[in-house]
Order: C-alpha cells, then structure tokens, then sequence
C-alpha cells in the first residue's frame, strides 16, 4: 500500500502513537538534523538495505521536500511494503510543531 499523508496529520499521529519513521535522505542529512526517532535508511542504497525494515509494519518515509520519499514509498510498495509518504518533509516539521 502507497499513500501520502500531510506533515500537520503525520505530526497530529505522532503524538497518538510510536510511528515506524524512515528518513530516507542521505546520512550526512539526516546527521544534520532530524525528526525524533526516525531511522536513516539512504534512498541512494535502499534497494540494499530494505530487508532492514519490518514489511509488516506501517512505515511513514521522510524527506528533505518529500520528494525523494515519494519516490521511496512508489519502490518499497511494489516489493510489498506497506508505506505511507509524509508529504512536505523535514522542511515542513518545524511548522508542525508550532500548531
């Protein structure tokens, strides 16, 4: 399953429940700063780490826009994982936070 969800609703989940966060941009960006409890899972190598994540688990992939995590959520669905594009991404969490 693909699907997207805003930043202000993925924000309104976290506090509700523990979300299964990746962070798919590179390391040196997610070193950079990142939203709590996310894991770093590079889109640049993630057709080789994937077996890493839980395929029966809901994932919600992050970005810097959302657009490399659109582009993450499009490839892990079609190996069978069930993922959810937090559109707006990293760029959009500090305005989430402020609501």
């Amino acid at each position: 399953m693909n699907s997207t969800i805003t930043m202000a609703d993925f924000y309104q989940l976290t506090k509700q429940k523990t979300l299964e966060i990746i962070d798919v941009r590179e390391d040196y960006e997610y070193q950079m700063g990142h939203i709590p409890h996310a894991k770093n899972f590079p889109l640049s190598n993630l057709g080789e780490t994937m077996s890493e994540l839980d395929s029966e688990k809901e994932l919600y992939l992050v970005c810097q826009s959302g657009a490399r995590s659109e582009n993450a959520s499009a490839f892990l669905s079609s190996q069978g994982y069930n993922v959810i594009n937090v559109s707006g991404g990293t760029m959009a969490w500090p305005e989430a936070l402020r609501r």
